[in-house]
């Protein structure tokens, strides 16, 4: 029986005597009886009233019971040391009075059972005062408390003997594994690298996107080493009490010590890592006191152990500099969004296992899911087998697999979603317009499906297909933007009216083409260079301010460049609408009566051929109030950074 349950145990036990003592007084309670005097039971016995008189409590308590049944029994005492015959002898009642029957004198005998219980009842609250005392510094001085363990590591040990991920579990990033594996052989063979005067790297810090597969790969690590694993994350160091986490990153270092060689491995290491003197506190807050308790573990005076740190982060721009330097973290390993190969690789890593049917081609679910993730694709593969399961399929098709895809990128279909004939008519012109612009552009991107059923919080859809490529040139932003201006352009081209659905196109383009001047040199007024310095989230790609180092004149000018693309871009689009009216009314039609169009199906409009007959659309033309917007996109749309390009979205 362990720790904690004996301490349930005891609790329970406790509580079990405390009722016991309470019942026991309430029973052990003598009942409240009225009191006479020895004159009035002279009297009384003289007048044949009394039947019994008890004598307890060494002779000197005395129970009267009365001849009349219906009478409660009364009591009364003696003093001195005469007896009960003696006392009642001195008031006239002689021995014939009770001999003859009419009156019984008996005596009860002491119990020993009484006697103990009295013991009881005057040393049982003592106890149960002393036992209470007890236990609770008992529960003080164990792990339990937290009042007193606030200084403990709260580090979990694996010890890798039964491993359950492995390398062979980790797909996609290759050159990770590789320098991740490097490590692990170096914890099996020490002595290969001493060999050559090399030195065990101190420190590996995990780069990459969320869901890129850092802490999968720190676990795969901890199942290939086969040496103690330390497992923390970067927030369980720090509390509301100073000096609480130096004292757990001490308490983590000095058990990894005693279990080297080891593997300590801290996620989300950015929330006790970012650079110091950055808060109100100045350099005297918790959060830098843990840190500087880390960067003297990691390479101080006592570091002479075979103790490796691993610590994932996807925000390493805010990480200390000391912490970042060599003799801390030697290698700093990146996992980038993989490529088309390696989305194959992890397509198959998920889908072992499962009821996969014979038609399922993997090569082409990475072709078509580019900038996806890890943590995207094992999305996908769990959505498609509850399609699977809900349709009471043996397998996982195709076709779920597609569906599955659709709903991670773009959302659910609300085909409940009541939307007018009118507002369903100019959603589909809205989205024609996109996708010939796109279609008819030779540097856009290829149309992938077309649908008015409204997804997410868009009331539309064009969704393009995208590729894994770093760079993007003028020619195609320039068409980016003359597409995403479609929309628009065939709303005025056939209602003579404009409305809020390009509400989104509008960001979209607005922002593409102020990038294009701004960040990415290809004005040629403004020529290459760079108007505003950036402070981005790494990664996240979102904006949190501009610092303007430019004039107000530069300000106009950039103003009417962005102008000038937008509007340049405008004018092509709607040259392409005028001159393809025919087909832009095709597909509209086409949508309102099959609701979505596949990327064959378009382009076989397109080049005038007939489409097969398809069943009649759902319930969504039920007439209703007009909807606030008929947006197209489900995501918005950001320009690349060279550095790391964006997770591709729909447009």
């Amino acid at each position: 029986m362990n720790t904690t349950k004996a301490s349930r145990w005891f609790i329970y036990l406790l509580l079990g005597m405390v009722i016991m003592a309470i019942v026991w007084s309430y029973n052990t309670t003598p009942p409240v009886r009225t009191e006479i005097s020895i004159t009035k039971l002279a009297q009384e016995i003289r007048n044949s009233e009394v039947k019994d008189i008890e004598v307890s409590g060494n002779g000197r308590q005395l129970v009267i019971v009365y001849a009349d049944a219906n009478r409660p029994p009364a009591q009364s005492q003696i003093s001195g040391v005469s007896s009960v015959e003696e006392v009642l002898a001195n008031y006239g009642i002689t021995s014939e009075d009770y001999q003859d029957g009419r009156l019984t004198i008996t005596y009860a005998r002491p119990s020993q059972l009484n006697g103990w219980l009295n013991l009881v009842g005057i040393f049982l609250p003592a106890i149960l005062i002393i036992a209470f005392i007890y236990f609770i510094f008992r529960q003080a001085q164990g792990n339990n408390n937290q009042a007193i363990s606030f200084g403990k590591s709260r580090a979990r040990m694996f010890t890798g003997d039964h491993p359950t991920v492995t390398f062979a579990d980790v797909a996609g990033a290759d050159e990770s594994k590789q320098e991740l594996a490097e490590i692990v052989e170096f914890l099996k063979e020490p002595g290969k690298f001493v060999t050559f005067g090399a030195r065990i790297p101190k420190g590996v810090l995990l780069v990459g996107s969320p869901g890129t597969g850092k802490t999968l790969l720190a676990k795969a690590v901890s199942g290939e080493a086969g040496v103690p694993f330390f497992s923390i994350a970067g927030s369980e160091f720090v509390e509301m009490f100073v000096g609480v986490g130096a004292s757990r990153v001490r308490d983590l270092f000095e058990q990894a010590k005693r279990n080297s060689p080891c593997i300590v491995f801290v996620d989300e290491i950015d929330a006790v890592g970012r650079q110091r003197g950055a808060g109100l506190g100045g350099s005297h807050d918790e959060r830098e006191q843990t840190l500087n308790q880390i960067l003297v573990e990691m390479d101080g005076f006592d570091t002479d152990t075979h103790v490796i740190i691993l610590a994932a982060t996807n925000r390493p721009d805010i990480l200390d500099p000391a912490l970042m330097r060599p003799g801390r973290f030697d290698r700093r390993v990146v996992l980038d969004r993989p490529d088309v190969r390696g989305r194959e690789e992890i397509f198959n890593v998920h889908i072992r296992g499962k009821p996969i049917a014979a038609n399922v081609d993997v090569t082409a679910l990475a072709k078509s899911t580019p900038g996806f993730v890890g943590a995207d694709i094992e999305n996908t593969v769990n959505e498609a087998a509850l399609l699977a399961a809900r349709r009471n399929k043996k397998s996982i098709g195709m076709a779920e697999l597609h569906e599955a895809i659709e709903r991670v990128q773009l959302g659910p279909e609300r085909k409940s979603r009541v939307i007018s004939p009118a507002e369903r008519e100019i959603t589909a012109y809205h989205e024609a317009g996109h996708a010939i612009v796109s279609h008819l552009l030779p540097h856009a991107q290829t149309v992938r499906k077309i649908t008015i059923i409204p997804r997410g919080m868009a009331g539309g859809l064009t969704w393009y297909m995208e590729d894994d490529g770093f760079f993007f040139s003028r020619s195609k932003f320039k068409a980016l933007i003359a597409s995403a201006l479609g929309g628009r352009i065939a709303e005025e081209i056939i209602f003579g009216e404009i409305t809020t659905g390009a509400s989104n196109d509008l960001q979209q383009v607005t922002r593409l083409a102020r990038s294009m001047v701004t960040q990415y040199g290809m004005s040629d007024e403004l020529g290459p260079r760079v108007y505003g310095e950036k402070q981005e989230l790494v990664f996240l790609g979102r904006e949190i301010s501009e610092q303007r180092d430019y004039s107000d004149a530069i300000a106009q000018k950039i103003d009417e460049e962005v102008r000038s693309i937008i509007d340049a871009a405008y004018a092509q689009a709607k040259t392409l609408l005028m001159a393809h009216r025919d087909k832009l009314a095709l597909i509209a039609k086409t949508l309102l009566e099959r609701e979505t169009l596949e990327a064959a199906e378009f382009v076989a409009l397109m080049e005038g051929k007939d489409l097969p007959p398809s069943p009649p659309p759902s319930s969504s033309k039920a007439t209703a109030a007009p909807q606030a917007e008929t947006g197209h996109t489900a995501a918005d749309w950001k320009p690349p950074s060279l550095e790391m390009p964006p997770a591709p979205s729909p447009a």
